[in-house]
């Protein structure tokens, strides 16, 4: 490691008080902006089909048109096909917009989630997005949902120790500024879904959106969610492995301000 030879020592007053006068993200563009919704249920080979995620697709988009989101959703795509969206969503002009929503339900595990053909690697999902890729979002909050597995080690919910014996593709690299991406379960554990009622996180996710969504900041609002999931949540399987297990989110953060959504109706229209 370097030396730092800096000699810079705590925060001025002067850059304190610019921080408090931009201490939350502009909210107040024409419209809120785009969301992507990759649901997925049925597979190539070799996974189980994903019960239930219809009605988190469904929540998602009813949750994220509340907060004047355009919601778009893609159902079963190829891998490729989610690469090509996400490139020609990052090539949108974003100007008018507060921020940018994708949202992921699928299988996954350490390192990678499935797409209907084969797995790949997430950060295909916001690398579009950088600085350089994506200049009408910068300095604009851009935020990622995933549910899916990150492994299949499972949480007896007696401690849960934030070091496994997985391999290095679950440590999380990531350099750009204005991103926050939250996944249903930590790196190397497994993430419940119910075939009926969706999976956990995003329902605790949409109801947090929906109560709560313009009330408190985003993080705020994430951190309700994961104490939700980790205190309520208990999975209920006729499989011994799988039953009375929990589950605790993990929420990767690099926004730079406060993001309270506001109240907002109008959302993006295309002539």
């Amino acid at each position: 490691m370097e030396a730092d030879h800096s000699k810079r020592e705590g925060i001025r007053e002067d850059e304190l008080d610019s921080l408090e006068a931009n201490a939350t993200y502009n909210m107040n563009h024409k419209a809120r902006g785009s969301a992507i919704i990759f649901n997925h249920e049925h597979f190539l080979e070799n996974l189980d089909q994903r019960k239930g995620t219809d009605v988190d697709a469904f929540k998602l988009r009813n949750s994220l048109e509340r907060l004047g989101f355009s919601v778009v959703s893609y159902k079963d795509r190829k891998a490729e096909e989610i690469e090509n969206i996400i490139t020609e969503a990052s090539e949108v002009d974003h100007s008018e917009y507060d921020c940018f929503v994708v949202a992921i339900l699928s299988h996954g595990g350490n390192g990678y989630i499935n797409a209907y053909d084969h797995p790949y690697k997430p950060d295909i999902l916001w690398t579009k997005f950088s600085a350089d890729n994506c200049k009408t979002l910068v300095g604009k909050p851009k935020l990622f949902f995933i549910q899916a597995c990150q492994g299949s080690e499972l949480d007896n919910g007696i401690t849960l120790s934030v070091q496994t014996d997985s391999s290095s593709t679950n440590e999380f690299s990531f350099h750009e500024e204005d991103f926050l991406i939250a996944n249903s379960s930590i790196p190397g554990f497994f993430s419940f879904r119910n075939e009926e009622k969706g999976s956990y996180f995003v329902g605790s996710l949409c109801s947090m959106l929906d109560k709560r969504g313009t009330d408190y900041d985003i993080l705020t609002l994430m951190t309700m969610v994961n104490h939700h999931v980790a205190i309520y949540f208990e999975s209920n399987s006729e499989e011994e492995m799988y039953h009375a297990k929990k589950q605790i989110p993990c929420i990767h953060s690099t926004l730079t301000r406060r993001l309270k959504f506001n109240i907002k109706t109008k959302r993006i229209t295309t002539e």
